[in-house]
């Protein structure tokens, strides 16, 4: 331990552990330290965490306090309108000179930070940031040409071709706290709660166990159990079947490069061993763990990806933005049993496995044609794992917005998913306590069944269970048209732009060839030589392409402003309240009947969804 006097301020976000936490680990070693949560609800915009998702937040916050104390500094709280001001008043209060936090990606706390950064440096504070949440920055990773990847498959590789560090950093285990006394608000106090919530949330403690120390138990519990028959069991939609360490991962309580390196280690001890079937579930499993690095890397080289595709071609697809297919699909009322009973678990428990986020997802982009971005922030505001980088790059892949996405004229028919993923109908049955009685045969397409099935199940279609809301054919031949009306509107805007120029372009036989329109955003350049290797940076935008219009959120980052987004959302308050209540006896009903956990996995659960191989779009939240 340093005896140095000087006072460093640790501002907690996303990095809720003590366990391999750079921040915290350099501000032990230079004195006495001040670790500050700052609730800010403000600053997200419409990104503020959902109801579940802030449930999880509090038990995490209320267990880093605990273990901050018995090290020997409390967690101060604060509920503030301004991150920046906050940070001001506390290192008024102390004195303190140093400012340190692990980076972030996503676009609202990538344009923050900066600010905060380069405003408390003007006042003479020092602030250091590290990278806590990754295996590489994403400026460290780029291809030859010194440009951002934009297919995952070269990025993976990229990153297993470059040298990581193999240790993790020091775990204080003594913290000096600063002397000088600082107002905190209590856990209650910062409203991550209300008191109509409470009552739900109890039943999220049956299956869940936030706290930085559990994910480790998590993570144990996995590898030493779990990870063997990943690659078999990774597909079933019903039970814990995977690792479900996301919310860990999400807000921190678990060290990324813990999780990789400890898989490693329990492939190499395998390959010694002589076991060769463990192969594949340990590099499906390192895949997941990929596809959240790429996730951060798309979202910090491209920004507007949460509001745009990557793919410029997809601002000519005729997205039809129907409120009432997207109350339909949210209630769990499409007519498509699997579809159905991944959004009603979806609403009971805040959870869906990640081959189900792939299918209703890709229901919802596939068959109704809504825009991609109502069901991005949909999953946002109840998902449990909430996370925004990885919900992005699991629904551009779906709806074909990126380069190595799903193709866009792909449709997957829900009641052949059905049958591949829940072949017994077991989890249909849970969630869908109408269809409880139906045939295995006939569960899949009870529209399909024999009337005599039907009455005899008890189900009488378009009254206690509803009929398709598109038959297959129909949303195949819609799915059809809006692609080719794309690339028709797509081809007309280039043979505009090449007829309104005066240069000769070579590339005029490529028109009609329908081009993917993907943009260039340039990482390798040269670094200051006053900035640290460690320091965040913002990204740079130079585009190729003269049909991809810049972002505004490259233009606020550099003017220090946060961008504002106009993310459309349907739901207006009392559009909300309709929702809950028509979905409150669904939530009440299925609430009891969540997955069925062991006493032991309730106290021990695991990482993200990742049902993910070569065709399976990266929903993760390392499963």
């Amino acid at each position: 331990m340093s005896s140095s006097t000087s006072k460093t301020i640790v501002w907690f976000r996303r990095d809720l552990r003590i366990e391999d936490n750079p921040a915290l680990a350099a501000a032990a070693r230079e004195g006495s330290v001040l670790p500050v949560f700052i609730w800010c609800p403000k600053e997200e915009g419409q990104f503020q965490p959902g109801r579940v998702s802030r449930w999880w937040l509090k038990q995490s916050i209320i267990y880093l306090d605990r273990t901050l104390r018995s090290l020997g500094a409390r967690l101060v709280l604060i509920k503030a309108d301004s991150s920046l001001s906050a940070l001001m008043q506390c290192i008024t209060d102390v004195g303190a000179t140093r400012v340190v936090y692990n980076h972030l990606y996503d676009p609202v706390s990538l344009v923050r930070d900066h600010n905060v950064k380069e405003k408390l440096m003007e006042m003479g504070i020092t602030v250091k940031s590290f990278n806590g949440d990754l295996l590489y920055e994403p400026w460290e990773v780029y291809d030859e040409k010194g440009n951002a990847f934009t297919t995952f498959d070269a990025f993976w590789n990229k990153c297993l071709s470059l040298p990581m560090e193999p240790a993790s950093v020091p775990t204080p285990w003594k913290l000096v706290p600063v002397t000088e006394t600082i107002e905190s608000c209590s856990i209650e106090e910062l409203m991550l709660e209300n008191a109509a919530e409470k009552s739900s949330n109890a039943l999220l403690r049956r299956g869940w166990s936030p706290g930085w120390s559990n994910a480790d138990k998590a993570l144990s519990e996995f590898i030493s159990g779990h990870l063997l028959d990943y690659s078999k069991n990774r597909m079933k939609v019903d039970g814990t079947t995977t690792s479900l360490l996301s919310p860990h991962l999400h807000f921190g309580e678990l060290s990324v490069r813990k999780v990789y390196q400890s898989v490693r280690m329990k492939q190499i001890e395998w390959a010694k061993e002589g076991n060769t079937d463990a192969e594949e579930s340990v590099n499906l499993f390192l895949t997941s763990i990929g596809l959240r690095e790429y996730s951060r890397y798309l979202c910090f080289n491209f920004p507007f990806t949460c509001e745009k595709s990557l793919l410029g071609n997809l601002r000519h697809y005729p997205w039809n933005p129907d409120a009432h297919l997207f109350k339909s699909w949210r209630q769990g009322k499409t007519g498509y049993p699997l579809v159905d009973a991944g959004m009603r678990e979806l609403w009971a428990t805040g959870w869906i496995h990640n081959r189900t986020r792939v299918i209703v997802s890709s229901f919802f982009v596939k068959f109704l044609l809504l825009p991609w971005t109502w069901g991005m922030k949909y999953f946002w505001d109840t998902l449990l794992d909430s996370d925004l980088e990885t919900d992005i790059l699991g629904w551009q892949y779906v709806s074909g917005s990126l380069p190595d996405g799903h193709e866009l004229h792909r449709l997957d028919s829900p009641e052949v998913q059905g049958i591949k993923f829940d072949p017994e109908g077991e989890y249909v049955r849970n969630w869908l306590p109408e269809l409880a009685r139906m045939p295995t045969e006939w569960i899949h397409h009870p529209w399909d069944a024999p009337t005599s099935v039907l009455k005899s199940a008890g189900v009488e279609l378009g009254f206690n269970y509803p009929r398709p809301i598109v038959e297959v054919e129909t949303a195949r031949e819609r799915l059809s048209d809006a692609v080719a009306m794309m690339w028709q509107l797509d081809t007309a805007e280039r043979a505009a732009n090449l007829n309104g120029s005066d240069e000769v372009v070579a590339e005029n036989n490529m028109i009609g060839a329908n081009v993917l329109d993907i943009p260039r955003v340039t990482v390798r350049r040269e670094m200051s030589c006053t900035s640290s290797s460690l320091d965040q940076r913002v990204p740079s935008y130079h585009n190729s392409n003269a049909n991809v219009s810049e972002p505004k959120v490259f233009n606020c980052v550099e003017n220090g402003r946060r961008n504002q987004y106009n993310l459309y959302d349907p739901i207006d308050e009392g559009e909300t309240s309709r929702m809950d209540e028509d979905l409150r006896s669904t939530a009440k009903s299925t609430s009891a009947r969540k997955r069925s956990i062991s006493e032991s996995h309730c106290a021990i659960l695991t990482v993200c969804n990742s049902s993910v191989g070569p065709s399976d779009p990266p929903f993760m939240k390392i499963e």
